[in-house]
């Protein structure tokens, strides 16, 4: 499986946000995240990181 996780960086912690991502897509205000489940969120955040080998996405809020 390639799915990751999605984790927003809070201050020196990562919230976890969605497992089982499978698709991360820009949208004008923020991120589109949609899971392999078929679970939707969208967050005013933009990606900080990705760590492919260890399947995680990190975000930070937008301002």
């Amino acid at each position: 499986m390639c799915e990751a996780n999605a984790y927003l960086i809070e201050g020196q912690d990562n919230k976890l946000i969605m497992e089982a991502v499978d698709t991360v897509k820009p949208e004008e205000d923020g991120i589109s995240l949609v899971s392999i489940f078929g679970d939707r969120k969208f967050l005013k955040a933009t990606i900080h990181s990705l760590s492919l080998v260890d399947h995680k996405i990190f975000l930070k809020p937008s301002n």
